[in-house]
Formats: structure tokens, sequence, C-alpha cells
């Protein structure tokens, strides 16, 4: 017995014949073939790829180890080989060598035309979670404006008489004491017109297209950000500079931009003030990425990341609602107009939050 990149090498590598299972290479899905005792025979390139390691560190080891609960596999290829059925369908997480986090997987177990040989082939749930998850928030945010738009226009027209009515009864009042009530009025009519005219702001302001470099949008924001919070906050900048410019609105994006990183100023008061605040701009370039049942070939990927406490459980499926607010006195408008500007650029902004991480990613479509 020896050790090979951690993995247990049980007995010397079958060496099954190469054109026999050479097709395998061609599918998208990931396929091994495995002995009656768990060992693999051969391991396809999407398999090497979602492991992140070679076919011939995977061939002759025990395929159960690379599961987070190898006795279940262990368990389908005894029955298979048994007869007891002909294929068994389970899901498990794959648990891959070089690249992190588990893999949330489908498995199939099926028997082959060869005695003691079987094909375990394995669909990945991941990007089916996925779709579904952009599908739900595309959804719900085209929810959310459809009742922004009308509660907005429902508060607006009362809202103005309502002040109005208040300043003609303070015309007819001489009482210093009733003009006070007056003055609440006005105020609180006042404060509610500012929030109805940035409930419709979005839909109000007509869409300028022109060039937008991704890095310039992150400078201003940095700039801005640096102003508010000069000490106990820094400001990293991963870029990378290969991003192409692209078609879109410039003030949308800064203010997308603004409002998710101002909220995770806002979440880091506690480590703004030790000194201990962090806050990350970093892009990417997506590949195949999919939005709304859309498929494109490249895509930006911006995160905003910051080292607070995290969104809230209670609030975790309900960020992007609007008037729905982690904080105290807060609007809980932001995050829902930046969710707006970006869906304006066909994107979406996902959110992956716990405790001293929070990650809000905005994607976009490249040409």
């Amino acid at each position: 017995m020896r050790q090979n990149d951690g993995l247990t090498k049980l007995k010397p590598k079958p060496t099954p014949s190469a054109n026999r299972f050479q097709s395998l290479d061609l599918l998208a899905t990931l396929v091994a073939v495995v002995a009656s005792d768990g060992l693999v025979l051969f391991a396809n390139s999407a398999l090497e790829d979602a492991l992140g390691i070679s076919r011939r560190t995977i061939e002759g080891t025990d395929f159960s180890q690379f599961f987070t609960q190898p006795h279940i596999l262990q368990n389908a290829l005894q029955g298979a080989q048994s007869n007891e059925f002909a294929v068994l369908r389970y899901d498990t997480w794959l648990q891959r060598q070089t690249k992190g986090e588990p893999l949330l997987v489908h498995v199939v177990v099926a028997q082959t035309d060869q005695p003691a040989q079987f094909i375990v082939e394995l669909l990945p749930l991941e990007a089916q979670a996925r779709q579904d998850r952009e599908e739900r928030l595309i959804d719900q945010a085209q929810a959310n404006n459809e009742l922004i738009r009308n509660l907005a226009h429902e508060i607006k027209n009362p809202l103005g008489g309502i002040r109005g009515a208040a300043q003609l009864l303070e015309m007819e009042i001489d009482s210093r004491e009733l003009k006070e009530y007056t003055q609440v009025i006005i105020h609180e009519a006042d404060r509610l017109q500012t929030l109805v005219d940035r409930l419709l702001a979005p839909h109000r302001r007509p869409h300028v297209v022109g060039d937008v470099n991704i890095h310039e949008v992150c400078e201003r924001v940095r700039s801005l950000i640096l102003a508010e919070f000069p000490r106990g906050l820094k400001v990293v900048r991963e870029y990378d500079i290969s991003i192409p410019e692209f078609r879109g609105d410039r003030e949308q994006l800064i203010q997308a931009v603004l409002n998710i990183a101002h909220n995770a100023c806002q979440a880091l008061a506690e480590q703004i003030a030790a000194g201990e605040a962090q806050l990350v701009f970093r892009t990417r370039i997506a590949r195949q990425v999919t939005f709304g049942k859309q498929r494109y070939r490249l895509a930006l990927e911006l995160h905003v990341i910051d080292n607070g406490p995290g969104v809230p459980d209670s609030i975790k499926d309900r960020i992007f609602f609007p008037l729905v607010s982690g904080r105290e006195g807060g609007s809980g408008l932001g995050l829902t107009l930046a969710q707006t500007f970006v869906q304006q650029h066909h994107g979406l902004i996902e959110c992956d939050s716990v405790p001293g991480r929070t990650d809000f990613k905005m994607l976009i479509p490249l040409p």
C-alpha cells in the first residue's frame, strides 16, 4: 500500500483498454467506470476537472473515498453485484481534493455489459440550484418593481393633499403650540415624499447608455467611501484589468455599487471603530453564465466583500425586498435599488453571507 496525493492506492492500477472508454471523454457529465470492489478502472476528463486531479491519480483508487458518505457507494456496488437492481440513484456530496467545498451531485450507478464493472455517473446539482435561485431573484425583483411603482403612485397624490391642507391650516391659526403640530405634519409629509421619490427614481430617470469601465466605477465608489469613512477602514482592490469596457449606464452602476458598499460599511461599524474593517472590490470574468434561462459567453463578476458580522438570518432571504433593513433606522431601499439598476443591465446581484464574511456578487453580461 502506498500514498499518492493523499489517496490510497489499494493495488496496482488496472489497465483497461483505452479505446473502450474513450467515448466517455466526450460527455460533459462526470463518469467513472469502477470494479465491484470500488476501484476506478477509468475516469473521464470531466471528472478530472471536477476533482482537480489527473485521471492517472484517480484510476486504481477506491472511488468511494471521493465522497463525504463513502458507504452509500459501497452499498450500491454490492447491491449491483448481487443483481438487486440494474440502476440506483441518490444524491450526495463529492469531496474535491484541490477545489475547496464539496460538490453536490446526483449519482447514477448502473450495470455494464461486462461482469463486475459498473458505470458511476455524477450529475452536478449546483448548476440547477443556481439557475433556480437566479430565476427566483429575477421574478422577485420584477414583482418588487411593480409593487413599488403602484404603491408610490398611490401614496404620492394623497400625500400632496395632506401637506397642502396642513399649510392652509397653519395660516388660519394663531396659536404657536398648534402651529408646532402642523409643522410636524408638513415635515413628515416631506420625509415621505422623499421616500416616494427614491422609490420612483429608477423608473423616472432615462437609461443613459455609454461605454463603461467597471474599474472607474469602483474607483469612484472607493473615493466616496473613504471620504465618509477615512479611518479604521481598509479598501482592497483586486482588479482583473483585462475586463473590457461594455455598454451601460455609468451613473446607475456607480449608485448600485455605492449602495452595496455603503451598506457594508454601516454593518462594519464595530470593526471600523476597532480599526479592523476591510472592504474588498474584486473583478473577474465569468464564462458560460446563464441569466433567466439565457446563456452568455462572458459576464462581468464584481464582488464587494466585507469582514463584518454578516447578514442576519432573519432577513437573508429578503434582503432585496423593499423596506427590509437589518439596521435600525435604515430605509431598506439601498439593495432594492441596486438590484433594479443591475437588472436594467440584464444582470443580477447575489449575496453569500456568513459571520466574518459577506460577499455581494454583481453579474452583468459582456458582449
